[in-house]
């Protein structure tokens, strides 16, 4: 595991320490007062991201102190970037995590339709989010931008990626690596504030 380079100390805009973990504009899902933060770049048509979703809801579910920021990285296509601002102005409804875990939990690849369809199911009002995607278009794009500005700063390849409370983790990890990184990262914390 390699250490986020620059998250706090940068004076790069792109990672600050409230842009990357607090970003007002994403819902957080987990422990919202929790102690760590776990940050996953992810794209809805990503495999590995819905392949490691499960996986990464017991992690933080079973801690119980993992404060979650889903931060959209729609590099897959027109159907990514698509589920991203609609999932995103599900937020309006206060039902983005919501969104997001219709989503992300499909095998399907996404199309418009498909999101569409899977929202509808997911107890969401796709009339209004579309509407909400229309009137908060220039919010949402921003949090996109912002999103992959991020990602390519810290240097990622490739979804999923992860901020660890200050570590950088590229890629797929196990439930068991992901307890190793949140023990790591309130660690690194606990020396920090000693």
């Amino acid at each position: 595991m390699t250490r986020a380079p620059t998250l706090a100390e940068t004076s790069d805009e792109v990672l600050t320490e409230a842009q990357v973990l607090r970003d007002q504009e994403i819902p957080a899902a987990g422990n919202v007062h929790g102690d760590i933060t776990i940050v996953e770049y992810f794209d809805y048509n990503c495999s590995y991201c819905r392949k490691l979703a499960p996986e990464l809801a017991q992690v933080v579910h079973d801690d119980g102190k993992v404060r979650l920021i889903l931060k959209d990285w729609p590099i897959l296509g027109p159907g990514s970037v698509y589920a991203s601002r609609l999932a995103l102005a599900s937020k309006y409804q206060g039902k983005f995590v919501v969104a997001h875990e219709a989503l992300i939990s499909t095998s399907s690849r996404l199309t418009e339709p498909r999101i569409r369809e899977l929202l509808a199911d997911a107890k969401i009002d796709v009339d209004r989010a579309v509407k909400d995607m229309v009137a908060n278009a220039g919010a949402i794009d921003s949090i996109l931008k912002r999103n992959s500005d991020q990602a390519i700063a810290f240097g990622f390849n490739g979804t999923p990626a992860f901020i660890i409370g200050k570590f950088r983790v590229p890629g797929v990890l196990t439930t068991t690596q992901f307890g190793q990184a949140i023990a790591d990262a309130r660690k690194a914390a606990a020396t920090k504030t000693k």
